[in-house]
């Protein structure tokens, strides 16, 4: 269970967030036939910028997003890097993530898409369509997400908040032991979500959502925040692993 980029679009590596598309995991077996094997797998994580913005706007499929814009302003932990061995970034914002903006706009897409039981993978979705900015900022941990998103229904306020504190999937189900009760918070000040404040909501496994709007050109906008190495690496990997235990691909020997 890796969280390198190396196999996320390999057709039948999957790439999961256990809250969201857990049903890929069935792809791992046509990956074991392939590789002629009935015990190893290789199953990988999207990328820590996603996990701002992706999980709303997973909770708001039914509403059909067709056009998204997503910029990430990403904490310097992100590169593996502190203020120690990166002092170029006290007071600095570097507007360029080598690589981030296609797995921007690209991850979510597998993330939302749908095994083929023919193939033998996963088909990525082709809606909605993601143009993203990424732009490194002097945080230690937290990814912030600016999105503005256009739906083919007419959702109102209330139905769209609803929806992400409703959010729930089968690690909260499971009680997971790095699962967060509450995958999604929404907060109502207009000042939140904060990196200082809401940046270890749930342990950090927790997605935090605030600035719901209206948009002039779009037709939401909102404000997402996630913790970049708890849910967007090692506890996400941590949580994958348990849910593959749970489903019986981790197995003792």
């Amino acid at each position: 269970v890796s969280n390198n980029s190396a196999h996320r679009w390999t057709p039948d590596v999957p790439m999961v967030v256990p809250e969201i598309n857990p049903e890929h995991f069935k792809v791992i077996d046509y990956q074991r036939k392939r590789l002629g094997t009935k015990r190893g797998f290789i199953a990988v994580k999207p990328n820590c910028s996603i996990q701002s913005y992706a999980p709303a706007l997973s909770a708001w499929l039914k509403f059909e997003p067709y056009e998204v814009i997503a910029s990430t302003y990403q904490a310097i932990s992100g590169a593996g890097k502190n203020f120690d061995d990166w002092p170029e970034m006290k007071g600095n914002i570097i507007p360029f993530i080598s690589g981030e903006e296609e797995k921007s706009e690209k991850e979510p897409l597998k993330i939302w898409g749908q095994l083929d039981e023919a193939k033998g993978e996963i088909v990525p979705a082709t809606s909605p369509i993601i143009t993203s900015q990424c732009i490194r900022v002097p945080i230690l941990y937290g990814h912030t997400a600016t999105v503005f998103v256009k739906f083919k229904q007419n959702p109102t306020k209330e139905e769209l908040v609803a929806a992400l504190e409703s959010y729930q999937g089968l690690p909260q189900s499971l009680n997971l032991p790095s699962a967060p009760k509450q995958f999604i918070q929404y907060l109502s000040e207009d000042d939140r979500p904060q990196v200082a404040k809401d940046v270890n909501f749930e342990n950090g496994m927790g997605i935090s959502i605030g600035r719901l709007r209206k948009d002039s050109v779009y037709d939401w906008k909102f404000v997402g925040l996630s913790h970049n190495t708890a849910r967007g690496a090692a506890g996400g990997g941590v949580l994958s692993a348990e849910l593959l235990t749970a489903q019986g691909y981790i197995t003792r020997k």
